[in-house]
C-alpha cells in the first residue's frame, strides 16, 4: 500500500483565518497541500467534484476537512450532514473549527459526525498553537480509515 501525502481542505471565509491557518500548517506541521474554499456549496462542489473543480479526481479527498461553522451560501452543518450522507465521505475526518462556543452548536456537530470541535482562540499565539495541534495530530498522528472498495 502506497502512503499518499498528507492534504487538508480548509473551508474558511475568513481571510485572516485561512491565512494563519494555511501559514502555521505549512511551517509548523509541515503540510504541503492545503485546498481552500470559501464557502459551503464551493465546499461540496470541492468533494464532489463538481462544478468549478469537475477536472478534480473524485477519489482524491483530503486527509481532513477543517469546517467553519458560519460560511456563506450553505453552512457548515449543512456541509457536514452531506458529507456524512454520502457513503464515499462518510468516514472522511471532519474537524469544526469556528468561534461559536454555543453549546447547540456543539451538540450539533457532534451529533452530525463531526471528528472534533475547536473554538477559535481571538489570540493569534492561540490560535497558531491550537492549528498546529490540530495539524500535528490529525494529519500525521491519526491514521484514517480506509476507502472501502464498494463505494
Amino acid at each position: 500500500m502506497t502512503v499518499k501525502p498528507a492534504k487538508l481542505l480548509l473551508v474558511e471565509d475568513d481571510a485572516n483565518d485561512e491565512f494563519l491557518t494555511c501559514r502555521v500548517l505549512r511551517n509548523e506541521a509541515g503540510l504541503k497541500e492545503i485546498a481552500v474554499v470559501r464557502d459551503g456549496a464551493e465546499a461540496l462542489d470541492y468533494l464532489f467534484a463538481r462544478g468549478e473543480y469537475a477536472h478534480r479526481d473524485i477519489e482524491d479527498l483530503p486527509t481532513v476537512v477543517l469546517l467553519d461553522l458560519n460560511l456563506p451560501r450553505l453552512g457548515g452543518l449543512d456541509v457536514l450532514k452531506t458529507i456524512r450522507s454520502e457513503p464515499r465521505t462518510q468516514l472522511l475526518p471532519v474537524v469544526i473549527m469556528t468561534s461559536s462556543r454555543e453549546d447547540r452548536d456543539i451538540r450539533h456537530g457532534y451529533e452530525l459526525g463531526a471528528n472534533g470541535y475547536v473554538v477559535k482562540p481571538i489570540c493569534m499565539e492561540e490560535f497558531s498553537e491550537k492549528v498546529k495541534q490540530l495539524g500535528l495530530f490529525w494529519l500525521l498522528t491519526n491514521e484514517p480509515a480506509a476507502q472501502s472498495d464498494d463505494t
